[in-house]
């Protein structure tokens, strides 16, 4: 597939890392890794810091946190390694991670380096070239779907995985850590908010049998093929992967997934271009989700608002290094905004569904 449709980009000016700095630290540690290699940046993404490194014959990814302080457990580049250097074998659309790196003093951060898959990322807009295509977008649905259900079914204990949470009251601790994180990012009060804050404490869920659960399943995170977008040739963004209740996961893909007749800030902030005539609706991804893994959905609504509240507090965690000069990039500037429209968002959905 050419580097056309992977957004490629010469590296930011404040988010440069140093060629011959890379080079001389991979010197030797992966095939083809010799000399200094050529880096450019992935566009695409909103925090995490992407970059192809070229060798002759042979291309790698190098992932770092972004820039200034990150949340705690937030950007784990270890985490993401453990996971992505195991379940590769287990779960074909993982790809795979070669090696982790700790020295800041390389690019700054903490990083890994792992395999190039190729293909296109589709993103808040359908490329023009598939628009009007409504079985393609059907068979986009079952396919994201589909996916997410062969995550789920993965055995993380073959996979040699069953350290990497704790299932045993991850929904708690889930709740309780974005409640940090959210006082951690927030500018001032926000009423909603502090209602919607409440509702969540009072009414988790009891789980289910555990799963591996990535955490930020969703299209712009996933890879899929040129000639076919139906077909997914690799998932993306493992830095929070766990053991615990895979409903999360679900609920996630729903808080993004929009449909046509969305009007808040559902919309505004839409990052699939779910609602185009052909997609499933939010209502038909529960139900092929339901029926392929044979579990109750009694209680996805908790699920659902929950994934919402996520999606605030990310925006407001990416607002507030903002409006704090620890990133200069200006597509950060009107997120303030955002975060009240997906506050009130979720607490609708909690009112709709009571």
């Amino acid at each position: 597939m050419s580097d056309q449709f992977v957004e490629l980009i010469p590296m930011r000016e404040d988010e440069r890392i140093d060629p011959e700095t890379v080079g001389a630290f991979l010197e030797g540690k992966l095939p083809g890794a010799q000399g200094v290699p050529e880096i450019d940046q992935f566009e695409g993404g909103k925090a995490n810091l992407t970059y192809r490194l070229r060798y002759p014959g042979h291309e790698y990814v190098l992932r770092r946190p972004p820039l200034g302080p990150v949340a705690p457990k937030s950007h784990d580049m270890g985490r993401e390694y453990r996971v992505l250097s195991a379940l590769y074998s287990h779960y074909p659309l993982a790809p795979r991670a070669f090696l982790f790196n700790e020295d800041e003093s390389i690019v700054g951060a903490p990083f890994l380096v792992m395999e190039r898959r190729t293909g296109i990322v589709i993103r808040q807009e359908m490329p023009q070239q598939y628009l009007n295509q409504p079985d393609l977008f059907r068979r986009m649905s079952e396919a994201m779907v589909d996916a997410l259900v062969a995550l789920h079914k993965v055995d993380y204990k073959a996979a040699g995985l069953e350290k990497l949470g704790r299932p045993d009251g991850f929904l708690e601790r889930q709740v309780k850590g974005w409640f940090g994180r959210w006082d951690a990012a927030k500018l001032e009060t926000n009423p909603v908010m502090e209602k919607l804050l409440l509702w969540l404490e009072e009414n988790i869920p009891t789980s289910g049998p555990a799963a591996l659960v990535h955490n930020d399943f969703k299209l712009d995170n996933m890879m899929v093929d040129g000639d076919d977008p139906a077909r997914i040739v690799g998932v993306f963004d493992w830095d929070m992967c766990t053991l615990g209740d895979p409903l999360a996961d679900l609920g996630s893909l729903l808080g993004y997934w929009s449909e046509a007749s969305d009007t808040d800030a559902r919309s505004a902030f839409r990052t699939m271009p779910t609602h185009l005539p052909g997609f499933y609706d939010r209502a038909q991804v529960a139900a092929r989700y339901g029926e392929k893994m044979g579990v109750d959905l009694t209680h996805l609504d908790y699920y659902h608002v929950f994934a919402l509240f996520k999606l605030a507090v990310i925006v407001q965690q990416i607002y507030v290094r903002f409006v704090r000069g620890q990133t200069k990039d200006t597509r950060f500037q009107d997120y303030g905004p955002r975060v009240d429209g997906l506050v009130q968002s979720a607490w609708n959905l909690v009112e709709s569904a009571q």
